[in-house]
């Protein structure tokens, strides 16, 4: 999913005030922290996460994964903290602004 400048800066703004729900460690990304990430997308559309990889290109490599894997869009990383976003097909929870 491609999201416009207008879109991503929205998604930042609701995002800022949100707790990360998704914790990482330093098993990396198993079965179990893939599923509750597709949970928490299908529930709440907008996740905000922390990774607790010490490397910087680990912590790239493992969000590239978690992104792929999950089928969501990247909003933001700042450190060990990331956004994820992959909008609810039958029930939209967060309207996007129009491109």
């Amino acid at each position: 999913m491609s999201l416009t400048d207008k879109q991503l800066r929205y998604l930042r703004g609701k995002a800022h005030a949100l707790k990360p729900i998704i914790l990482i460690g330093q098993n990396g990304l198993t079965p179990g922290v893939l599923a509750e990430t597709q949970r928490a997308l299908a529930d709440h559309e907008l996740v905000k996460l922390r990774i607790q990889a010490a490397d910087r290109a680990a912590r790239d490599a493992l969000l590239a994964q978690l992104v792929r894997d999950s089928q969501s869009s990247l909003v933001t990383r700042i450190g060990h903290v990331a956004v994820l976003f992959k909008p609810n097909a039958t029930l939209s929870r967060m309207p996007l602004p129009d491109p």
